[in-house]
């Protein structure tokens, strides 16, 4: 007789991405090839048209290498499968693929332009654990692997300032001994330019955690207008007198909290908000001339007991009455 399982097959839907987003493929090594997308359980070639220098960036840094040094369409062939179907829109500052926007592709892709990239080797010295690239646990590439980096309790500073140093973090804020295990043991003088400069030992010691001052990311600024008063001119945008705009600062999800202020070199005012879901909005009214001149963002956060600050680009808006 035939028995029939009470058993139910469950199937879950998926985003087009898995969590194996991105891969180089066809070049020389890990940091180079043709850059591939996992979409449907299979992986697409993506198209030259569709991809500019951030989205390297946020590629590059995805598949744990250095900066994009040269981005080229066809330079490691076309590949057997698709050709993605949608258009990355990064800016260049997230941390993984995943993170980036994405919109649907208005045109085929030609013959000889699935996108070629090559990343600069990656560096031998990371942060992790910290939520930012410039706070966590010290650890060194050796060998193949991430070995965990220590220091003696007497040395623990001058390894942290080489430490922020090599990956261009500011200064030391904080640095911390923690469990022994075994990795690396590095003493530095704090002088040198990376710890590859440093004096090493295998054996075991308490691995040590770094906070940089450069730990925020920075801001963005951007303004919006429901009116449609704004528009591009030769410095810039520039505004009519009389509509309402709005400035709006943001950062990456790294920290929850914090605070903007929006500074403004026409006069000594600044606004400040709460930073509600990583940003806030500063509401203008009624445009005049006195709107007009430089605006920056600045964000607040206190994170690790200390007080951590990062300012946005300037932004230049003009007014006028015509």
């Amino acid at each position: 007789s035939l028995t029939v399982s009470s058993t139910k097959l469950i199937e879950c839907s998926t985003n087009s991405f898995s969590p194996e987003s991105v891969r180089l493929v066809d070049g020389a090594g890990l940091c180079s090839g043709r850059v591939e997308v996992k979409s449907n359980q299979s992986w697409a070639s993506v198209c030259e048209a569709d991809f500019d220098r951030q989205d390297a960036e946020v590629v590059c840094r995805d598949v744990g290498c250095g900066a994009p040094a040269v981005l080229q369409g066809g330079l490691y062939g076309e590949g057997e499968g698709q050709t993605w179907d949608k258009e990355f829109q990064c800016k260049g500052k997230e941390s993984l693929l995943l993170d980036c926007d994405t919109s649907d592709r208005e045109n085929t892709c030609p013959p000889g332009n699935a996108v070629g990239l090559t990343c600069s080797e990656p560096d031998d010295v990371r942060l992790v654990g910290g939520g930012s690239r410039c706070a966590g646990g010290v650890e060194w590439y050796d060998q193949g692997e991430w070995r965990t980096v220590g220091a003696a309790d007497w040395k623990r500073r001058d390894v942290a300032a080489v430490v922020c140093r090599q990956l261009g973090c500011g200064s030391t804020v904080s640095e911390l001994l923690g469990n022994t295990t075994r990795g690396i043991r590095v003493s530095c003088s704090g002088f040198e330019s990376s710890l590859r400069e440093c004096r090493r030992s295998y054996d075991l010691h308490p691995g040590l955690t770094v906070i940089c001052s450069d730990l925020l990311v920075q801001p963005d600024i951007f303004l919006t207008d429901p009116m449609g008063g704004v528009f591009r001119g030769h410095q810039g945008p520039e505004m009519f007198r009389g509509y309402n705009f709005t400035i709006t600062c943001s950062t990456q999800p790294q920290y929850p909290g914090g605070s903007f202020h929006l500074t403004f070199t026409g006069s000594n005012r600044t606004q400040t908000q709460p930073a509600v879901n990583h940003s806030a909005a500063f509401l203008f009214p009624a445009a005049d001339y006195s709107h007009q001149g430089n605006y920056r963002c600045v964000y607040d956060n206190y994170v690790f007991s200390h007080n951590f600050s990062s300012e946005s680009e300037l932004f230049s808006l003009t007014i006028t009455g015509n």
